[in-house]
């Protein structure tokens, strides 16, 4: 369980990472939206937090889907920085 804990804090460390490096990156799909930065991140800070205290209880499959959606937004960091999304 501590195991799983550490595993998703890590993600979640990425994460957070990963989004602000989104909303700093200046693509035109977020400049409309800069004045809710702060709230997608408090929204990313509750997921990380519910998957945590889900996999407490022995949910592991809240775990692999935090895991799942952290490739999803390496992906979608990956587009955005790369120039491959317009």
């Amino acid at each position: 369980m501590a195991v799983v804990l550490i595993v998703l804090f890590v993600l979640g460390v990425a994460n957070f990472a990963m989004h602000s490096a989104v909303l700093d990156s200046g693509h035109p799909l977020f400049k409309r939206v800069m004045g809710l930065g702060w709230f997608s991140l408090g929204i990313e800070y509750l997921m990380l937090l519910g998957c945590m205290l889900m996999s407490v209880d022995g949910g592991d499959g809240w775990a692999w889907s935090y895991a799942a959606y952290t490739a999803i937004n390496a992906t979608g960091l990956w587009l955005i920085l790369s120039g491959r999304l317009p």
